[in-house]
């Protein structure tokens, strides 16, 4: 029974081995495009957009690319992510020099719950808001003083998503000393 049960599992083990090592490629060349579709979704067109380049900001470590238009900078994409309801909420935030969010989108949010917290990526009320969210509005919901319309029914993916995108404004602002007036 031993060597039965042994063979079983070795057999599993294998099987497992190899549909990782046939799907590991196929999986990561779908995240990287994804990534690529969020940076062309949160920037203005035809900027350029540089390679991928990271900080570290009091420990925490952020990606980001650098859009520039002539050999000016006109801003960043910056991936952050935030504590959600389910999990993490990852986003892409398109920040212009001035600290206006252009765009966003989601990268990750499948820890959320359906109809509820998965919204931040549908609901066009709360989707649309982002475009354009002006330096000078407050980054955080309506319910703790800010300038963000939550989702119903959604408050901790509100914040969460919101909380990432004041992440992003923050790196793109610290990164601001490359912005060219």
């Amino acid at each position: 029974m031993v060597l039965c049960l042994t063979a079983v599992c070795l057999v599993c083990a294998a099987v497992l081995g190899c549909v990782y090592a046939v799907t590991f490629q196929p999986i990561k060349d779908a995240a990287a495009k994804a990534q690529m579709e969020a940076i062309g979704k949160v920037l203005p067109e035809g900027v350029e957009i540089s390679g991928e380049q990271s900080v570290e900001i009091d420990g925490t470590q952020y990606s980001y690319y650098v859009a520039s238009a002539d050999s000016v900078t006109v801003g960043y994409a910056v991936k952050v992510s935030a504590g959600g309801f389910g999990g993490p909420v990852e986003l892409m935030a398109g920040v212009l020099c001035d600290g206006t969010i252009f765009n966003t989108s989601v990268l990750h949010a499948d820890g959320e719950t359906p109809g509820l917290g998965a919204k931040c990526t549908t609901d066009p009320a709360f989707v649309s808001q982002w475009s354009g969210f002006a330096a000078d509005k407050k980054l955080a919901v309506t319910k703790d003083g800010g300038d963000v319309d939550a989702i119903t029914a959604a408050t901790i993916t509100s914040r969460a998503y919101t909380k990432a995108v004041a992440a992003a404004r923050s790196v793109a602002l610290y990164l601001g000393g490359q912005c060219n007036e």
